[in-house]
């Protein structure tokens, strides 16, 4: 039989009052609150590390990061995350390599339906999120659920990312589109 916590993560709708669902969201909102408070750069983010799935061995998030699940959280290797970050990892968040993100990011894989009578009755799916490597998110920036990007992308301050967009551009606006192809070295 397939769990909630399965179906949320495979995009399926799943009921978002779970017990295990709360359970985990309850642990990870006293544990991130906790977390939050550390001053110690390396005690923070060493804390941070053990409730996300996995990320690469140079990760730094400053103070005030936040999430739901963690179990969801995907991040390689020379992370920088600034102030003031939420995930919402109801589906998989994937982040490459070598990414850099301002204050006040927010990724959210959520979708509640559009139909008041599923909405009413707690139901709630989700889209993943993927983040090329070496991209680069000014401050503000936010990304949709389904969103993937490529590599190298630059997305400008205060950006809304809803839709997907490939390798090499810089995005901005609300809804982010492209500005500039970055060229390549060859």
């Amino acid at each position: 039989m397939t769990t909630e916590r399965e179906k949320m993560t495979a995009g399926e709708p799943y009921q978002q009052f779970d017990k295990e669902l709360i359970d985990r969201r309850v642990y990870i909102r006293q544990q991130v609150e906790e977390i939050n408070h550390i001053t110690d750069n390396n005690n923070r983010n060493n804390r941070f590390k053990d409730l996300l799935a996995d990320t690469g061995d140079d990760f730094f998030v400053e103070n005030n990061f936040k999430f739901d699940y963690g179990f969801n959280i995907h991040i390689g290797d020379h992370f920088y995350g600034n102030y003031d970050m939420t995930f919402l990892d109801t589906c998989p968040i994937t982040i490459g390599s070598h990414c850099y993100f301002g204050p006040n990011i927010g990724l959210y894989t959520p979708v509640h339906p559009l139909d008041p009578t599923e909405r009413n009755a707690d139901f709630e799916l989700g889209k993943p999120i993927t983040i090329g490597n070496s991209a680069w998110l000014g401050g503000r920036v936010t990304i949709l659920p389904g969103v993937t990007l490529g590599d190298n992308v630059v997305v400008g301050a205060g950006s809304v990312v809803t839709k997907s967009f490939g390798d090499n551009v810089v995005i901005a606006g609300n809804p982010a589109r492209v500005i500039k192809t970055i060229p390549t070295k060859s």
